[in-house]
């Protein structure tokens, strides 16, 4: 059986890249810098049921697109979770945030409605990641 991204993933956000393993996307949410890694493996809902090798992959991943952000957006937190309870294919989001935001000190999610992208703030915000991304494709494919 072929990866097949969730449909609600699909809806929700967009492709900017992939490392050898997950398939890096933009939430269509312009209230935080917040991404996701999802590991391009069919059927998995849980980091452990990755090989041990992918999970190694997954925290190398995590960490490289975490260190990125932060330094990018200087947040005063990285939220990282792997919630899974609307979407079962396992997806981990990266979340940067600031004391003072619109949902601090709590989570982010059911705090409002997501803010789509303008199509000038996507274009922004992807050329703001765009070196961060090319770097965690460039090390995915070694």
């Amino acid at each position: 059986m072929a990866f097949e991204l969730h449909p609600r993933l699909a809806e929700d956000t967009i492709s900017l890249g992939y490392t050898g393993l997950c398939d890096i996307r933009l939430m269509d949410d312009s209230t935080w810098p917040w991404l996701l890694l999802v590991p391009m493996r069919e059927g998995v809902r849980e980091i452990y049921q990755l090989s041990e090798r992918d999970q190694v992959r997954l925290l190398r991943d995590s960490s490289a697109l975490g260190k990125g952000l932060m330094e990018l957006f200087g947040g005063h937190k990285l939220n990282v979770a792997a919630l899974g309870n609307m979407v079962p294919q396992l997806h981990v989001h990266h979340i940067v945030r600031y004391e003072g935001d619109v949902g601090w000190p709590g989570p982010v999610w059911g705090v409002r409605a997501p803010v789509p992208y303008s199509p000038a703030g996507l274009d922004r915000r992807i050329e703001v990641l765009g070196e961060l991304i090319e770097d965690m494709v460039q090390k995915g494919s070694d």
